[in-house]
């Protein structure tokens, strides 16, 4: 199910809640930026296009849409991205190098004359905002690119600070700290399992990094919302996911075992 509600003035989120059997429930989220020249954050999975698409209605007319930032080109990133160019011809798409490039392997290339081009630390001029592109500090995909909006100080960082969790409500701040860190720690070592091979050194320069950003809000793609207040926590979270227990997912032994046990249940 897919819900719509305001992160904070002038930032509209836009919410699917997906379930993952044994692991806990994940939040993809897409965000609308409003002013002088609208912009959608990524665009909602592959999958669930058409109900993003009458989501995103109900809080923008696409055709308002001035542009995409496109934090990277996973499928719970780019899912309504085809229907959106093709609909709106002053959409621009704001990526990475790495991005056309991948995009272009796809069905629907990116238009180059309706790119601009990103790389962390850099800034895009956006109507009245200044939008100044960050690196998270763990991601999954090298292309992607995060931003920080001078107008509202939100720190918009793509699937980093993510988090499984039992239930997931609007804002992050309503979550328990202690399901709240288990859950970014397992995520992290799911989505970013690189990290346990890190220069724990490096990696702690690289946190505080990020914290110097000191955002009112961060807005993540797979958790809620949160004061920016929170940015401790979740910097003290990814501290500890290099030395975490590693994620070794079921194998083909597992997956026998649980098509046995579903056959098992009476119909």
């Amino acid at each position: 199910m897919t819900a719509c509600f305001t992160a904070t003035p002038g930032v509209d989120v836009i919410s699917t809640t997906a379930d993952i059997p044994t692991l806990g429930s994940l939040v993809i989220n897409a965000f609308v930026l409003h002013g002088v020249e609208p912009l959608l954050v990524d665009t909602g999975t592959v999958g669930g296009s058409g109900e993003f698409l009458t989501a995103l209605q109900s809080v923008i007319d696409p055709a308002d849409l001035r542009w995409i930032w496109l934090t990277h080109t996973d499928f719970d990133h780019i899912g309504s991205l085809p229907a959106l160019l093709e609909e709106n011809p002053q959409l621009r798409v704001i990526t990475s190098f790495l991005g056309v490039g991948i995009m272009g392997l796809s069905s629907t290339p990116l238009p180059m004359d309706r790119v601009h081009l990103v790389n962390p630390g850099q800034t895009v001029t956006v109507g009245e905002r200044r939008l100044t592109a960050v690196k998270p500090p763990l991601y999954d995909n090298p292309i992607t690119t995060g931003f920080v909006d001078n107008r509202t100080g939100v720190f918009f960082s793509s699937d980093c600070f993510g988090a499984l969790l039992p239930a997931v409500p609007e804002n992050a701040g309503d979550l328990d700290l202690d399901e709240l860190r288990m859950g970014q720690v397992r995520w992290a070592t799911i989505d970013s399992s690189w990290v346990h091979e890190v220069d724990r050194s490096v990696f702690g320069r690289t946190l505080d990094g990020i914290r110097a950003i000191n955002p009112s809000m961060v807005c993540s793609s797979h958790l809620p919302p949160a004061p920016g207040a929170m940015l401790d926590v979740f910097l003290g979270s990814l501290a500890m996911v290099p030395d975490a227990e590693r994620f070794v997912g079921p194998d083909q032994a597992d997956l026998e075992a649980m098509i046995a046990g579903m056959a098992s249940i009476p119909a």
